[in-house]
């Protein structure tokens, strides 16, 4: 199935967007299989490392599918880490309608230490947290950042939705290894529910906001996040657990209902012309120091490991 095609029979590697009925409340679903899997097997990461990849890559499907563009320019998000942690950087980026790819930097011995010390939140360290909003065409992009203080993505996550965007949000994210086919594959997985107060008449949206986020909820959120918050990571993760059941499964107290998907792919918008391009805005002395003994210049990208072969007659 292509990239944004709807339909809901899919149950893996897709975004479901649904409603809760009685309370109106909105939130989305992400299952990720063999597009996750392909992206962390490909890296061969340390394990806590492609933990922490796998989280940000449903993060990022989460919110990016959530967004609006127009459809002449196409869109994307792009979320980055930057640290002084053990993954001192790690970057994904999707693209409209559902392409997805993704890498980190890590140091092995650092990795390890935390690992044997399992506190995974000192993984990313102290730093900050990017999302970058790319409307595409000649239209300016948007930043939002929110520092890392020792805390994971979900909480960082939280904390630009409440300091930034001014949304009360519940967030979960899991990534598991799953045995199946005889070998093991990872999975991930994610639930985003948000509430957007109705305006009344004279009032405006940011006062609305302003009351729920000093305490003064409205039930009908309260309510629903409580039963959002009883999901557990290994039904976010199970591939024989429909979307649609879980969705039904976490919500049936207040009805819910399911929108079209948006189906997911591994997809990297790297390419022979996209490097070429790149080399051409080198000085000559910079890429002396890129090339090999025989004068050509080999460049690897770090999403998809794609090498690009550049013979002298090639450069200039």
């Amino acid at each position: 199935m292509p990239p944004g095609a709807s339909g809901l029979t899919q149950s893996d590697d897709l975004i479901m967007p649904f409603r809760t009925e009685r309370s109106g409340i909105y939130g989305r679903v992400v299952r990720l299989g063999s597009v996750v899997d392909s992206i962390l097997n490909r890296h061969d990461y340390p394990e806590p490392v492609s933990r922490v990849l796998g989280e940000a890559v449903a993060l990022t499907a989460l919110l990016g599918s959530s967004l609006k563009f127009d459809s002449a320019y196409g869109g994307r998000l792009i979320l980055q880490t930057k640290t002084d942690g053990p993954i001192s950087f790690l970057v994904v980026d999707f693209e409209e309608p559902g392409r997805v790819r993704a890498y980190a930097s890590f140091d092995k011995e650092k990795v390890e230490a935390v690992a044997a010390s399992k506190e995974p939140g000192l993984l990313l360290g102290t730093g900050h947290l990017a999302m970058t909003i790319d409307p595409g065409g000649d239209l300016d992009r948007y930043q939002g950042i929110v520092a890392l203080d020792g805390c994971g993505l979900s909480e960082a996550a939280h904390t630009y939705f409440r300091q930034s965007e001014q949304i009360p949000t519940f967030l979960r994210l899991a990534v598991a290894r799953h045995y199946a086919a005889g070998s093991w594959q990872w999975r991930a997985g994610g639930l985003l529910v948000q509430y957007v107060p109705p305006v009344e008449e004279g009032a405006t949206s940011d006062d609305d906001n302003e009351d729920v986020l000093l305490g003064e909820e409205d039930e009908r959120w309260t309510g629903t996040r409580m039963l959002a918050e009883t999901v557990e990571d290994h039904e976010l993760l199970d591939p024989t657990l429909s979307p649609e059941r879980l969705l039904y499964r976490l919500f049936a107290d207040v009805g819910v209902r399911a929108f079209p998907t948006v189906s997911l792919e591994e997809h990297c918008r790297c390419s022979r012309d996209r490097v070429s391009s790149l080399l051409g805005s080198f000085e000559a002395d910079e890429l002396n120091d890129m090339r090999e003994e025989d004068g050509s210049i080999t460049v690897t990208c770090e999403f998809c490991n794609s090498k690009y072969r550049f013979v002298p007659e090639e450069i200039g």
